[in-house]
């Protein structure tokens, strides 16, 4: 019988600081999900939208929910982290925004190992992620 072993791969110094960002980055996001969404399920803070209102806007799409709830698009949560059902979106923020940090922090590592390539290649999907999520382009970024 022929030995079709694969070769021990290892994970290079990029790829493990890498992962250990994301990792650090998704639990800090779940746990502050967890705390926020228990403030807003003991009502600890008050919602936007009070929960005998919230019904009325199920069946609405995103357009018509934020026109009548008088919520403006993009960032404009950033100023409602006063409500209840609004801080929910720090932990959203964070999961979602770790992969830049992720990116950003391999760059130093990549130029010392001298890969060019890939350094750049990380820099400029730092700054794609970044503009994309900074919604300056007016396509809806949150």
């Amino acid at each position: 019988m022929e030995d079709k072993s694969i070769p021990f791969l290892e994970a290079t110094p990029e790829q493990v600081l890498y992962a250990k960002i994301l990792e650090w980055g998704m639990y800090i996001g779940l746990v502050i999900l967890f705390i926020t969404f228990t403030i807003y399920a003991f009502g600890i803070m008050d919602p936007y939208i009070p929960l005998n209102k919230i019904s009325r806007y199920w069946t609405m799409n995103v357009h018509d929910y934020l026109e009548h709830a008088k919520i403006q698009e993009g960032w404009a949560w950033v100023g409602m982290l006063k409500y209840g059902d609004f801080i929910n979106f720090l932990g959203i923020a964070i999961l979602a925004g770790v992969t830049i940090l992720c990116y950003a922090a391999i760059v130093p590592t990549l130029l010392k190992s001298k890969d060019t390539v890939f350094a750049i290649l990380a820099i400029l999907e730092v700054i794609v992620l970044t503009v994309a999520a900074s919604g300056m382009l007016g396509a809806g970024g949150h």
